[in-house]
C-alpha cells in the first residue's frame, strides 16, 4: 500500500517536499533583480547615466550607490566571514585621505593671493569633496572584490563603454540643438540656497556657450564640457575592449563605427585638452603594440588614423581645430591660477588649505574683480583649472603626491600585463596624469578611474589563478545569484 501511494505520488511527506521545492524556486524566481545580482549598484550607476543627468545627480550618484556598496561590504564580512581584499597600494590612498580630512584645520585661513569668502561654504564644500573621495575608495573595493561569476570584466568593461556611447550620443545632440536645457525635477525640491550651489548640475544642457566666445561646446551627458572630453576618452576604449576584443564580430565593427562617429564631437567640442589627450593615447597604444610585436594592431590603428586626417584635412573640421589652437582665450587666467595654487602650496604644503579659495582680482590687474554689474569678472576659484591645481590648495604637497602616487603605482604594478584590459586600463591612468593639469577629475572622472583600476586588478587577479579566458564565457546578461556562486563567497543580499 505504502510503495503504491508514493509510486502514485500521493505519500504526504514526498508531496509536502516536492511543494516546497518548488516554492522555494518560484520565490527565488520573483527575487528582486536587485537581490539577486550584487553589481546591481555599479550597473545602475553606469547604464542609467543618462536619467541620472537628467534628473541633475549625476556628479552625486556614486556618493549615493556608495552607501549600499559599503553595506554589502560589511554584511559579506559580518555574516559571512568573507575576507575583505584590497588592492596592492591602496595605503597610499587611506594616508591621501587623512590628509584630506586634516585639511578641516585649514578652512578658516586665508591663503595667499587669494580674497575672505564664506567660512560655512568652504565647509560644505570640503565635506562633499571628503564625501566623494570616500566613494571612489568604496567603489574600488566593491567592484574588485566581487567575483568574476558576480562582474565579469567583460560586463564592466561593456558598462563603461556604455557612458563612452552615451557620451558620443550626447555630443551630437549638442551639435544638433546646442541651446537644449531644462532644470531637473529634483532642481524644485531643494532649498534656493543648495541651488544656487549646484546651478550647473540642477540645470543639464547639450552644450555650453562660453563668455569669452566659444560656443556649442557639447557637454551631454555631463555637466560641464571639459568633463564630457576628459569621460569620453577614457570610457570609450572600453567599448572596445568588450566589443572589439571580446565580443562577435558584428559588435566590433559597431565599436568601431562608434569611436569613427566620435570624431566629429570630439573636434567640435573645441576641446583642447582632449585633443591632447587622443594624441597621447595614440603614441601610447602605438609604442605598447609596437613593444611586444602586435604588427596587426598596429598597422590598424595606423590606417586608421590615417583616414581620420584624410577626412578632418577634407572637411571644415580642419579651419576649426586651427582656429581653436590660435585662439586661447583661457591660457592667461589658466596660468595665473596655477601659479596662486602653487603658492598656496608652497605655504601650507602638508595639508593645504581644505577648500578652494578665489584669486585676487584678475590676470589683468588686481582692481578687477567680480561686482554687480560683472558676476564673471575676476576672482576666478583657484583649484578650478586642473586636478593638479585643486589638490595642491586643497592637500598641499604631500595631499597632491599621494593622490598622484596611488595611481602611478596602480599604473606600475599593471604595467606587464599585454591583454586588452591591462593595455586599456593603463591608458587610462596615462590620460588621468595627462588631463589633471586642465581637468578636474572629481564625481564621475574619478569613479570611471578607480573603475579602471578595478579591471586590471580583476585581471590580474585571474591571470595569477590561470584562468585569463573566463571572460569570454561569462556574457554582460545579468547573473542571478547561485548557490554555486554562494558558496565560493558571493555578495549577501
Amino acid at each position: 500500500m505504502t510503495t503504491a501511494l508514493q509510486r502514485t505520488g500521493q505519500d504526504g511527506l514526498a508531496g509536502r517536499l516536492r511543494r516546497d521545492a518548488a516554492a522555494g524556486g518560484e520565490a527565488k524566481r520573483r527575487q528582486s533583480w536587485f537581490v539577486r545580482d550584487p553589481a546591481w549598484p555599479i550597473v545602475a550607476a553606469l547604464a542609467g547615466w543618462p536619467v541620472w543627468w537628467a534628473l541633475g545627480i549625476a556628479n552625486q550618484i556614486f556618493i549615493l550607490f556608495a552607501i549600499p556598496m559599503a553595506w554589502r561590504l560589511y554584511l559579506s564580512r559580518a555574516r559571512r566571514g568573507r575576507r575583505i581584499q584590497f588592492p596592492r597600494g591602496f595605503g597610499i590612498w587611506v594616508l591621501f585621505m587623512i590628509v584630506v580630512l586634516a585639511g578641516v584645520a585649514g578652512l578658516a585661513l586665508t591663503a595667499p593671493e587669494t580674497i575672505a569668502t564664506s567660512v560655512a561654504n568652504r565647509y560644505f564644500s570640503w565635506t562633499y569633496r571628503v564625501f566623494d573621495y570616500t566613494a571612489a575608495a568604496i567603489l574600488l573595493l566593491y567592484a574588485g572584490n566581487l567575483t568574476e561569476r558576480e562582474l565579469p570584466r567583460q560586463r564592466l568593461a561593456w558598462l563603461l563603454g556604455l557612458v563612452g556611447i552615451y557620451a558620443v550620443a550626447g555630443g551630437f545632440l549638442g551639435v544638433v540643438d546646442p541651446h537644449l536645457s531644462f532644470t531637473s525635477p529634483i532642481a524644485h525640491l531643494l532649498p534656493a540656497k543648495i541651488q544656487a550651489g549646484l546651478s550647473a548640475s540642477l540645470n543639464p544642457g547639450t552644450a555650453a556657450n562660453m563668455a569669452n566666445g566659444l560656443t556649442g561646446r557639447v557637454k551631454a551627458p555631463f555637466t560641464f564640457t571639459n568633463q564630457w572630453g576628459n569621460a569620453i576618452a577614457i570610457t570609450l576604449p572600453w567599448l572596445l575592449v568588450a566589443w572589439r576584443s571580446y565580443g562577435t564580430r558584428q559588435q566590433g565593427r559597431l565599436a568601431v563605427a562608434i569611436a569613427a562617429l566620435a570624431i566629429v564631437p570630439v573636434v567640435l567640442s573645441q576641446n583642447r585638452g582632449l585633443w591632447i589627450g587622443l594624441l597621447v593615447a595614440i603614441v601610447y597604444l602605438a609604442v605598447r603594440l609596437a613593444l611586444h610585436g602586435k604588427t596587426a594592431p598596429l598597422v590598424a590603428l595606423c590606417g586608421t588614423l590615417a583616414l581620420a586626417a584624410v577626412i578632418i584635412l577634407a572637411s571644415p573640421l580642419s579651419t576649426l581645430i586651427n582656429q581653436r589652437l590660435h585662439n586661447g582665450k583661457s591660457n592667461s587666467i589658466r596660468g595665473s591660477l596655477t601659479q596662486i595654487a602653487i603658492k598656496d602650496a608652497e605655504s601650507s604644503p602638508i595639508i593645504g588649505y581644505g577648500d578652494t579659495r578665489h584669486m585676487i582680482g584678475s590676470p589683468q590687474s588686481i582692481a578687477i574683480g567680480s561686482n554687480v554689474n560683472c558676476h564673471n569678472c575676476g576672482n576666478t576659484s583657484v583649484g578650478s583649472n586642473g586636478q593638479l591645481q585643486l589638490l595642491l590648495v586643497t592637500t598641499g604637497f604631500v595631499g597632491a603626491g599621494l593622490y598622484i602616487g596611488f595611481f602611478a603605482y596602480s599604473a606600475w604594478r599593471y604595467r606587464r600585463d599585454t591583454t586588452p584590459y591591462g593595455m586599456v586600463g593603463e591608458l587610462v591612468l596615462v590620460l588621468g596624469f595627462v588631463f589633471m593639469t586642465v581637468y578636474e577629475a572629481a564625481g564621475p572622472v574619478l569613479a570611471f578611474t578607480m573603475l579602471a583600476v578595478a579591471l586590471m586588478w580583476k585581471n590580474d587577479r585571474e591571470l595569477r589563478n590561470g584562468n585569463p579566458a573566463l571572460a569570454n564565457s561569462e556574457r554582460y546578461a545579468l547573473q542571478p545569484a547561485t548557490a554555486e556562486g554562494a558558496a565560493a563567497g558571493s555578495l549577501p543580499a
